[in-house]
């Protein structure tokens, strides 16, 4: 906006007087211009529906659980733990979570770091060997149809039910319990890794024949940037499995571990700690849950995500 200045009568005359000899011109004075005054700033509106949408249905679904736990603890006679027992039982657990007074008798936390120590080992070796197995069984179709047979039989099979084999091969417990692992976790990594291998597209396939590239550039190329979504979700899936699987084995295996640390406070009467130990599997379950799929998300392209 530009200000009108004004001047009184004598300052006009004063201007249109002759300037006296020898005096120099005097530039009129410029017209003053305001600044333009800033813009309110609007704020964004809270969308509180949206909030209490994603904060009260949670809530809700853990106070139901809550009420269902208090009631049963209510109604039983075997002594079932109320949920505030089990909290304060879990304060004195968390207290010292890594304290160790021999092999049988060790916090939560050794207990935990067992069982994750043998899920990567299991999981890592089932990696190794899964995911290179395949790229060549999408890439060939010869090995497909040799091993689609075995992988639609062997799939099917409870992972437990390796646990006595590899008992019997290995001799003892904590190998058998890797292998368990080992043979519970390869085929989503095979199965997904060989789908994403037949699903690029066939232009792409083409423009590697034209331009005569070997089989190493096309599987670095062009084979591994658009299966690599595909192989993080078989990942993501193979170590939700294992994680279900090394608990029902160390309980049957023995050992320290999480899976055994649930046993072992059952044959103590113990149900406040396995209650704790239920909640630690789920939670540990979920962070790994949630960190694959956070892995998987980062590399996966929005055509692949729709």
């Amino acid at each position: 906006m530009v200000s009108a200045v004004f001047h009184s009568p004598l300052e006009a005359a004063a201007s249109q007087a002759p300037a006296p000899a020898g005096a120099r011109p005097v530039a009129p004075a410029p017209a003053v211009v305001a600044a333009p005054a800033p813009e309110p700033r609007t704020r964004t509106p809270v969308d509180l529906r949206a909030f209490w949408m994603r904060v009260l249905p949670p809530l809700a679904g853990f106070g139901l659980l809550l009420l269902i736990w208090e009631l049963v603890a209510m109604k039983s006679t075997t002594g079932f733990p109320t949920p505030l027992a089990t909290w304060q039982q879990a304060l004195t657990v968390f207290s010292d979570p890594f304290y160790s007074k021999g092999p049988n008798d060790q916090g939560v936390g050794w207990n935990v770091l067992s069982s994750l120590q043998r899920v990567a080992l299991g999981f890592g070796l089932a990696a190794l060997v899964g995911i290179p197995a395949g790229f060549a069984i999408g890439r060939f179709e010869f090995l497909a149809r040799m091993f689609n047979p075995l992988i639609s039989l062997m799939r099917p099979v409870s992972p437990l039910a390796w646990l006595p084999i590899g008992l019997l091969v290995f001799k003892g417990a904590n190998p058998a319990a890797i292998w368990t692992i080992f043979i519970c976790s390869i085929w989503p990594m095979v199965i997904n890794t060989a789908v994403g291998v037949q699903r690029v597209p066939s232009d792409y396939m083409n423009v590697a024949k034209v331009l005569n590239l070997s089989e190493w550039k096309i599987l670095t190329k062009i084979l591994f940037p658009a299966v690599l979504p595909y192989m993080l979700t078989g990942v993501r899936l193979a170590v939700g499995t294992a994680w279900l699987v090394i608990v029902a084995a160390e309980m049957l295996t023995g050992g320290v571990g999480i899976g055994f640390w649930v046993w072992d406070e059952w044959n103590n009467l113990n149900v406040a700690n396995i209650i704790i130990a239920i909640f630690v599997i789920g939670i540990v379950g979920l962070v790994l849950e949630f960190a694959l799929i956070k892995l998987a998300t980062a590399f996966t392209f929005e055509e692949v995500k729709s």
